[in-house]
């Protein structure tokens, strides 16, 4: 998102505040005149201290423009330098030669520091990252002090007592203080080289790469693999991989998550899963030899082709979430050997997109992660009708009718607070506002409301027990590794190593455990605005009484629910056009974006006799999301053996085939006919 305009004045303040030390310095040191110059640079050091603690955007604005660190603290150095030699008498620059030696010195052991620094980087940049697998064969260790592998911090504290010690000769006129400080920095920077030193010796650095690719094969004949979770996408896109972590830990067989981007492997929830990140196409092809059998892709992606490139594999698409939009149906997908989807309403879906999906590579497994999803009891019991409001994002296609954020939002959360009885939920989703600006400003004027209508409602609180702390602290443990903030992924590594016994039935206790005493936390009425990760969004199904969202895989999951639910009609269609173009919406309220019909739907909610859509809402449950039994971990644990079978299958007949093509081509050499020999000369 752009800079906000508030920021930009403090950003010119800071950039014109150190041209101005800088100038002033410049001055100071040509007339020369020791107050000024003493206010000066320090004036700069300080402003530079801002940069690197508030101001970061500048110091890349800097180096842009030429004017990294390196090059603005060389600057400072030279102009005390100037300074000094103008202070004194001309016979006295004989006198300062050793104090420039030494600067000279200090700048180029912080040369030496860096290309040193560099090396050490690349020891510890591994083909493969890995997360809950023992790695320690691969002698793995502690990363190197934040302040070695960042020249700019470095220099700064480094070259600190050399600046120091200039100042302090400039304002006594006396060369000691210089040579102290000089020294100072040389010491520094000698102690920081021997360190990033004994780290490049044989025995202390990292496993090479033909090492670690040697320890990764072996690894992998050793754990034996059967189906893998294979993902690849931004930062934002994790949610899509962590939705199917817990189906993936109850399958049958020995699981494995497959990643490509570095980042990602922190990016991943909790999970008791083995976790391998191959960033390179050469690592990732080292699976053909392995006895992984199929892979899970709940995405698509540009690194998607190259994993589909390896033949011993079956694939199989199971999408991160269905609804209506074209995206859920995308021709990509008839690149998968198999299309998982969770329903009859997936497959039709795809019968009629005509995006060469066939339909015997069809197969309906429900969706495994709403086993959480606790069905329809009874209606409102208390004083207050909680109300979910999730809405989707804006999409990449620009359909005003993909998110009801920008034109219906506001309006939908007004209705809702107006009527005393509702408790408000909010839970946007997490990408909103990073395509449309406008977007991302109604988040922020929804938020804004429900904030405001939480200081009117005063509300008692519960008696805080210390219960939620402890509950947190613990589930903060089971679910995070500590590292402290320098960590590497070497490091990480290390730490993240094969988890403990039984910690995954640890964590779903106390994540369960959690939810109760969060919720019990809070004051009965109070409505909440969600945005991190706790609580879930299947934990807020729960709570609520009332969906309000739009066409999204939201609506299709809160069908295993059986509760009423609405769906905003932004995109201008008339409502049975809406209906019909939308077979997700056909059991809904459908709402205008004016959001007229909230008391009504609020009334139906609160007496189901009035509730005309409860048949409705059950054959579309069924259609959308099949049959209650088997459970749909059970049918997903069947689909995953059913191609893995298959992947057996096809691997014996490529053997074969091999095998009798070896068999024709080079026949046995004893049976050969002799070669004919030479003719002797005459």
């Amino acid at each position: 998102m752009p800079t906000p305009l508030s920021r930009i004045p403090a950003r010119a303040l800071v950039a014109a505040l150190l041209a101005a030390a800088f100038c002033a310095q410049a001055v100071a040191a040509l007339r020369p005149h020791v107050p000024l110059l003493l206010a000066s640079t320090v004036v700069s050091l300080a402003v530079e201290g801002v940069l690197y603690r508030w101001h970061r955007g500048l110091l890349s604005v800097f180096a842009k423009s030429h004017a990294d660190i390196t090059v603005r603290h060389v600057l400072r150095d030279l102009l005390l330098v100037v300074a000094l030699l103008r202070l004194g008498e001309q016979h006295r620059e004989t006198l300062y030669t050793p104090v420039v030696a030494g600067l000279l010195g200090c700048y180029a052991l912080h040369c030496a520091i860096q290309a040193v620094s560099v090396l050490v980087r690349r020891t510890r940049t591994l083909p493969v990252v890995t997360r809950n697998i023992d790695a320690s064969a691969l002698r793995l260790s502690p990363a190197p002090p934040v302040l070695l592998r960042r020249p700019g911090h470095r220099l700064l504290v480094f070259g600190l007592p050399a600046t120091a010690g200039l100042l302090a000769t400039a304002a006594t006129d006396d060369p000691r203080c210089a040579a102290l400080g000089i020294a100072l920095s040389l010491g520094l920077g000698l102690l920081g080289l021997h360190d990033l030193l004994v780290r490049l010796l044989p025995g202390r650095r990292p496993a090479g790469e033909r090492e670690v690719l040697e320890w990764l094969d072996a690894w992998l004949a050793e754990y034996r693999p059967t189906a893998g979770l294979y993902f690849s996408g931004g930062a934002s896109s994790a949610y899509q991989a962590n939705m199917w972590l817990e189906p993936l830990a109850q399958l049958r067989g020995r699981p494995l998550i497959v990643l490509r981007e570095r980042f990602m492997v922190q990016k991943i929830g909790p999970t008791d899963v083995p976790i391998l990140c191959l960033p390179k196409v050469s690592t990732l092809m080292r699976l053909e030899e392995s006895s992984l059998e199929i892979l899970i892709h709940p995405s698509n992606s540009g690194k998607t082709s190259q994993v589909l490139r390896i033949p011993t594999l079956k694939h199989t698409f199971v999408n991160h979430g269905e609804s209506d939009k074209l995206s859920s149906c995308n021709p990509y997908a008839k690149a998968y050997d198999e299309v998982w989807v969770a329903g009859p309403a997936a497959r039709e879906r795809y019968a009629l997109a005509e995006v060469g999906v066939e339909d015997k590579d069809v197969v309906e497994i429900g969706r495994p992660q709403l086993d959480a999803v606790r069905p329809y009891e009874q209606a409102p019991a208390g004083a207050f009708t909680t109300v979910l409001y999730a809405p989707t994002w804006e999409g990449w296609d620009g359909n005003p009718g993909n998110t009801s954020v920008i034109e219906a939002g506001e309006n939908l959360v007004r209705a809702l607070l107006a009527d005393p009885g509702v408790r408000l939920l909010y839970k946007p989703h997490p990408l909103t506002g990073s395509v449309d600006p406008r977007a991302g400003a109604a988040d922020l004027r929804i938020r804004e409301l429900i904030r405001a209508a939480v200081r009117e409602r005063a509300g008692e609180r519960p008696r805080d027990t210390g219960e939620l702390a402890l509950l947190t602290r613990e589930l903060d443990r089971l679910t995070t590794t500590a590292t402290r903030a320098g960590a590497d992924q070497v490091e990480r590594m290390l730490l993240q190593s094969a988890p403990e016994p039984g910690r995954a039935d640890a964590v779903a206790a106390a994540t369960a455990a959690w939810e109760e005493a969060y919720w019990a936390s809070l004051p009965e009425g109070e409505h909440q605005v969600f945005t991190d990760a706790r609580p879930s969004l299947y934990s807020c199904f729960n709570r609520a009484d009332l969906l309000i969202s739009d066409v999204s895989s939201v609506i299709s999951d809160f069908l295993a629910s059986g509760k009423p639910y609405a769906v905003a009609n932004t995109g201008g269609l008339a409502e049975d056009v809406f209906r019909k173009a939308c077979p997700t919406v056909r059991a809904a309220t459908v709402l205008t974006p004016d959001a007229a019909g909230v008391p009504d739907l609020l009334e139906t909610v609160r007496h189901p006799e009035k509730d005309e859509l409860v048949q409705a809402r059950a054959e579309l449950k069924r259609h959308l999301l099949g049959p209650d039994e088997p459970a749909a971990q059970v049918r997903f644990d069947a689909a995953v053996q059913a191609l893995c079978a298959a992947a057996r299958e096809h691997r014996a007949r490529m053997a074969e085939r091999l095998a009798a093509e070896v068999a024709t081509e080079i026949p046995d050499q004893r049976r050969s006919p002799t070669p004919p020999q030479p003719a002797h000369p005459a």
